[in-house]
Parts: structure tokens; sequence; C-alpha cells
């Protein structure tokens, strides 16, 4: 297929990282939330974040380059975008999973190595709780705009206990509660993302209807069930093909008789060679899992129907960069 390759389009795409890399400084840096309603000096904004003035004037005018600020002869504020998804103080601030794409670029740099060694690379550390709280409240930033539209368009009539299995914050689990008044949950995942999701639940005042339980899905049965319906969001791809049929089987087996199991995941063609978005985010994973990459429909559908899952569907919800969903019967 002709996608429009010429030199142009191979230089922008060389290149795309320039402008990745000025929008997580600016984040990085608190530019956007320091600004906030305000327009301020360079001076002003370089003694904020302690820089130095020419470097922070050449990063501002990127970032007015890209629309993201607004400048006004020597004076910087942010752009209406800016001030919604960029300031720590907008409910829909994106600034956690901006750091997080942050903190992988020094892996994507030696993706050439990852390729020729099948394993992922030695990353740069940025430190390990601030990495888990980047990706934690990062995947929240996602989730948080999809989980309503998913929780809408399932039907959990007479559902009553959902298992949100690998769950980080409980974002999931809290939409489907919040839609389904008799629903309750439990949030699966490691003992470290106990304390996000806890306090995520208590946000949403769910503590009495959701609990957490820590784990690791792969090394010991599944706790908490018997559940009748477990809903399995982007934690397919962190695994190999074997360790995924082993989630599947395990999930299976804490299922009532009946139950509803859904996978949420960006999946590939049969051919997988595309969409884009999962076939690259196959490298991703190559660079920083052991076997992890995207799967297509056939080989979820393979996995679902080998642990004895019936009636397995493609549901029509298509969200952000191909993500969708598998439903089927236990």
């Amino acid at each position: 297929m002709n996608k429009g390759w010429n030199a142009g389009a191979l230089l922008t795409a060389s290149s795309a990282y320039w402008r990745g890399c000025t929008l997580q400084a600016g984040v990085r840096l608190g530019i956007f939330t320091i600004i906030d309603d305000q327009r301020l000096c360079v001076a002003e904004i370089a003694a904020q974040i302690e820089a130095d003035e020419r470097g922070t004037e050449l990063l501002l005018n990127g970032l007015a380059a890209m629309g993201l600020l607004e400048k006004e002869d020597s004076h910087y504020g942010n752009s209406a975008p800016a001030r919604q998804f960029l300031c720590r103080t907008s409910s829909d601030y994106l600034g956690h999973i901006i750091l997080h794409h942050h903190h992988l670029l020094d892996g994507w740099a030696q993706l050439h190595e990852a390729v020729k060694t099948g394993l992922p690379v030695e990353k740069r550390s940025y430190g390990e709780e601030h990495e888990r709280e980047s990706f934690l409240l990062g995947m929240f930033n996602l989730a948080v705009v999809i989980a309503p539209r998913v929780a809408a368009r399932i039907d959990l009539a007479g559902r009553r206990r959902l298992l949100d299995l690998g769950g980080g914050p409980g974002t999931y689990a809290i939409h489907f509660c919040l839609a389904n008044p008799n629903l309750g949950a439990v949030i699966y995942d490691l003992p470290t993302t106990r304390p996000f999701a806890l306090e995520t639940v208590a946000h949403y005042g769910l503590s009495d209807r959701i609990d957490f339980v820590a784990g690791d899905c792969l090394a010991a049965p599944l706790a908490g069930g018997p559940f009748d319906v477990a809903w399995l969001s982007h934690l397919l791809h962190s695994n190999s093909y074997n360790d995924c049929q082993r989630i599947i089987d395990k999930t299976v087996a804490a299922l009532a008789p009946g139950g509803l199991l859904m996978i949420h995941e960006f999946i590939l063609d049969d051919t997988r060679d595309g969409p884009e978005f999962p076939a690259l985010f196959s490298l991703n994973m190559l660079i920083n899992t052991y076997g992890g990459r995207s799967y297509s429909e056939a080989e979820i559908r393979g996995m679902l129907l080998q642990a004895g899952v019936r009636d397995v569907v493609r549901h029509p919800f298509q969200g952000p960069n191909n993500s969708t969903i598998m439903v089927g019967i236990v």
C-alpha cells in the first residue's frame, strides 16, 4: 500500500522525536502549570524552573511554534489546549502519560540493539517511584477518557462481581461500577499498585464496592473469586504468547459458569503488519519486556477457545490507536 512516502515525509518521520521531546521538556519542567492563566516573560519563567534564560527562551519559542504557548511581545501564555491538557490543575491533565513516554525514550534510541538480541535493553533510570507514578497515573490519564465509553456500551445487567485483572488504578472497575449500581469489583494487581488504586477508588466514593487484591497473575491462582465477569485491559501485550494463555486459563478458572470474559487490547490484523499503532507498539514491548507484543484477533480468539471460552466475538467498540474488545462466555 502506498502511504505517500517521499523525501520530505521520511525526514519528518525521522525527526518527529524533536516535537515529542520539546513537549516532554515543557511538561517535565512544569512550564504550563507555572504559566497557568498568566502571561510571563522569559526571566520570570526561567527563575521559577531554575533554568538558564537562553535555554528557557529557546524552549518557549519552540512550544509557541508548536501552538502550545502563545507569545505576545516578550510574554508567553498557554494556548487553550495547553491549559486543558498540560496544566496540573486541570481535570484533563495528560502530563503523567507524557512523562511516561519521556521515560521510554532512552529505550527506543536502542531499538536496533533490541532487534539484534531479541531482549529488552538497559535504560536510563529516572527513579523507580517516579517511573511507577508516571506509568500508573499515565494509564489513568488514558483510561479515564475511554472507560466511561466502554462502560456505557457493554451490558453487565445481572452481573454482580467483576475482576479487573492487572487493573492498575482501577479506572475500568470504577466506571463499570458507576454504570452498574449493583456491581462490585476486585482490582487484582501487584502490591506496589495498591496505594494508587485505593486512592483512586476512594476519590470516586466506591471504597465500599471495590476491593484490591495483591498478587502476580502468573505466579498463583487468582484470589477473590468466583467472579461472573472479568476485564483484562492492556495486560496481554506485556506477556509472551504462552504466558498470555496461562493468564486466560487462570481467568477462566476464576469465573463462575456463564461468566463473561472481556479482553481490551491493541489488536493487529491477522497478517500482523497493521494497523500501524499496534505494529509499532510491538516494538515498544520488544524494548521493554521479555516476550511481549501486540496480538492479532486470530491469536486472541485462539487463546480464548483453547481455554474453553465460547461464543467469542469482537465487540464493535473502537478506541484510540485501534484498541478494541474481544468477548466470550465461560
